[in-house]
């Protein structure tokens, strides 16, 4: 009889270890932190969104929702790229340029998962003394070189039948943060090519210079994107793939408040214009010339045409062409894209930019 009650009580005590040891497991899981996932975004009307994003509780709602936590960090726009091919955060908000040549480049596979909108006019040639695009050789033209403001003077002169001179400009590689203060600082600076809020900026202080070109006439070409390594989207764990819904949820339901009516959408606009320390006016403006693909299936659509791969490939031999898809680069195809129709510009073994509109998809379907 001793030995069957021992037995009963080693039995009932080995079943209430287990219990107090699952509990405890339990509670540790319940409590543990969720994955986090870093978000960079640099100054920019299109980019703006992720900071009223965070602060109004958007993305922490859609996070939750997921089992995630979404940090957003502002960078300026060279340090968001390097902090990004440097592996020191999991997403970026980048042109399409940069996504090939930054990260594609320098060998980092990586996904466009949103495409949030496109340059519409926010990028522009400017000049003074009434100079025209065939008088541009000959005179110095401030920009930040090897990015979009190269890209669109370029386009600016082919379009115009003056592609024949583009040996002959004179560029003058000018930071962001100098161009206004050196261009309208110095008369004897002519041209200068930047995007907004700082052509505004300059435009505003000088009434003598005028705009040559800007971004409208190349419509979809300067595109802006969130970028995610692909490596962080495809982990084993499924967190990657909770992480690219939580925030397409978020940044389509900012993007409603943003462009509907009455208190949410100022709310959305004041916020979005903090983020730049902008006046709503300012931002305003700033976003008349932006086209946002403010709903999902506008975006999807954008980027299951076929036309993207043609403005992609225009890019892509520009980029090829000035010697930014990396060293020991041979041809144009050895830093390959491919489509949400699975074709591929390149070589298939050198994919390093992926168009994606499975979750723009999942969030005109209503199914995020």
């Amino acid at each position: 009889m001793y030995r069957v009650l021992s037995y009963r009580w080693t039995l009932l005590s080995r079943v209430i270890v287990t219990v107090a040891l699952l509990l405890i497991v339990s509670a540790k899981t319940a409590f543990a932190e969720p994955p986090t996932f870093t978000v960079g975004w640099s100054v920019y009307a299109g980019w703006n969104p992720y900071f009223y994003m965070a602060r109004s509780g958007i993305l922490k709602k859609w996070a939750d929702k997921y089992g995630v936590a979404i940090k957003v960090q502002r960078f300026d726009y060279a340090a968001s790229l390097d902090a990004f091919v440097s592996k020191n955060i999991d997403a970026c908000t980048m042109t399409n340029m940069e996504a090939l040549d930054m990260p594609a480049a320098a060998g980092v596979d990586s996904t466009s998962i949103i495409i949030g909108d496109y340059s519409n006019g926010n990028d522009a040639v400017l000049a003074r003394s009434n100079l025209s695009l065939a008088q541009l050789p000959g005179h110095s033209i401030l920009l930040v070189q090897k990015t979009v403001s190269e890209y669109l003077l370029e386009r600016a002169m082919v379009l115009n039948g003056l592609g024949s001179d583009l040996p002959q400009l004179k560029l003058v590689n000018t930071s962001d943060s100098d161009i206004v203060g050196a261009y309208l600082g110095d008369k004897r600076n002519q041209v200068a090519v930047t995007w907004k809020p700082l052509v505004s900026e300059i435009l505003g202080q000088d009434s003598g210079v005028h705009e040559l070109f800007d971004s409208s006439k190349i419509p979809g070409e300067i595109l802006d994107l969130l970028v995610i390594r692909t490596d962080v989207l495809n982990r084993p764990d499924g967190s990657g793939v909770r992480f690219a819904k939580a925030i397409t949820g978020a940044w389509y339901e900012t993007m409603a408040q943003l462009t509907g009516s009455g208190p949410m959408s100022l709310q959305a606009i004041k916020g979005s214009a903090s983020a730049s320390d902008d006046t709503v006016e300012s931002y305003k403006e700033q976003l008349r010339t932006t086209f946002l693909f403010s709903s999902p299936q506008s975006a999807e659509q954008f980027a299951t045409a076929g036309a993207l791969k043609q403005k992609m490939d225009l890019v892509r031999q520009f980029c090829f062409h000035h010697a930014l898809l990396g060293q020991n680069i041979q041809s144009v195809d050895d830093v390959a894209i491919i489509y949400p129709d699975g074709s591929i510009q390149g070589r298939k073994d050198r994919v390093r930019l992926r168009m994606d509109a499975t979750y723009m998809r999942l969030a005109s379907q209503g199914k995020l």
